[in-house]
């Protein structure tokens, strides 16, 4: 099993004088922990300058000064909807990172704060997704807005709105499509759905959630990329996490895009969710 980052650090600290080797072991290790290259050994510059200037070389000292400059990256969002307002948040994704039940997942979480909820199936290209979505909404007894397979998904999107304008406001749960390997066409298709929900969504209440499995590292900074750059993202939900997860890709999204982190994933279950907390996520990150 592959150790996490906090496991590499205590044993780098059990193995190692704290020297320009320790300093480079650590950057190899962030680099791992899914932080990126670029970022890592800018990190370790940065903290091997403060700990020589500062005369550092406490085990404690160094983690929590690790720690304070990984906190001021991540970022946590709070995007809740507003009642009796019209709110669209759009699920955004590659295939394959659990969009799809992480809808359904947001959708039930926001039912239980006493709104009412609105699914829209603007995934009308990958065979089984509108069924899929109508399932859950099923078992949750949350409505589902779906067309015909293949259709107009931002035609759905419009039809979501309407459903929840007529009924005093609240929220659009819609799921998109998300076939990267052909990315003209999804930008172009998710610009489209982007300017219905925009002008459908009360001014200020439209958001863009990227949804990113926590497993993937550097993939998901480069998917954040690509859908930042058609249509922007407002938050990141990561999909697929626990605590011996690599899980660098909140500091990496937060220091090198600017996107904070809405929720994380933790199982397959519809409760299974829960607000990004910065210092929580840290703290697993480092081993503390």
């Amino acid at each position: 099993m592959k150790l996490s980052f906090g496991q590499k650090l205590k044993n780098l600290f059990s193995s190692k004088s704290v020297n320009e080797e320790f300093f480079e072991e650590l950057a190899d290790a962030l680099v791992e922990g899914d932080l990126g290259a670029k970022n890592a050994f800018e990190i370790t510059d940065e903290l091997e300058a403060y700990c020589k200037s500062s005369r550092i070389t406490d085990e404690k000292e160094i983690t929590l000064r690790l720690r304070e400059m990984l906190l001021s990256y991540a970022k946590a969002a709070d995007l809740a909807p507003e009642r009796g307002k019209v709110n669209i948040f759009m699920m955004l994704g590659v295939n394959g990172v659990g969009k799809t039940t992480t809808a359904a997942k947001i959708a039930n979480y926001y039912k239980e704060q006493g709104n009412k909820v609105v699914m829209a199936a603007a995934d009308t290209f990958r065979a089984a997704a509108e069924e899929q979505l109508e399932m859950h909404g099923e078992r949750l007894k949350i409505r589902v807005v779906a067309h015909q397979h293949g259709g107009d998904p931002g035609a759905v999107v419009f039809d979501a709105a309407e459903a929840v304008k007529a009924q005093g406001g609240d929220l659009v749960i819609a799921d998109t499509a998300g076939r990267l390997h052909n990315k003209e066409n999804l930008v172009r298709e998710l610009q489209k759905i982007d300017r219905i929900a925009s002008s459908k969504a009360d001014s200020g209440y439209y958001k863009k959630f990227l949804v990113v499995d926590g497993t993937t590292g550097q993939n998901a900074l480069r998917q954040a990329e690509v859908f930042n750059e058609a249509v922007g993202v407002d938050a990141i939900i990561i999909t697929k996490y626990d605590s011996t997860a690599r899980g660098g890709i909140a500091f990496a999204a937060g220091r090198e895009l600017g996107i904070p982190v809405a929720f994380v994933c933790t199982g397959e279950h519809y409760e299974d969710i829960q607000k990004f907390d910065t210092e929580k996520y840290t703290d697993e990150f480092l081993g503390l």
